[in-house]
């Protein structure tokens, strides 16, 4: 009566417990950086996982809304990252 995955399924899960651990490496070179570029391509790699790791689960649960749900996180994600590195440029967001 449980969740009984199969091969591949599984096989999706350990690549998604994988992208999560590597997240939190992101996430310390986000948080550790020497400069500020390297803090953004941090964040926007974290973003990119973020999306790929949403897309597996929608694959694993047979749940297609999470896709639309990864697909607005990448959009605000793009954005995001364009507002830091135009403000990283000019010191604004003019």
């Amino acid at each position: 009566m449980g969740l009984e995955f199969t091969f591949l399924e599984n096989i999706f899960i350990g690549v998604s417990v994988i992208l999560i651990i590597a997240t939190f490496f992101c996430l310390y070179r986000a948080v550790v950086g020497p400069s500020e570029a390297d803090r953004v391509v941090a964040i926007n790699i974290i973003g990119t996982k973020t999306v790929v790791i949403i897309s597996l689960i929608a694959f694993v649960l047979k749940q297609e809304f999470f896709l639309d749900v990864a697909l607005v996180y990448a959009l605000i994600s793009f954005v995001a990252t364009i507002g830091i590195a135009k403000y990283m440029e000019k010191g604004a967001l003019e």
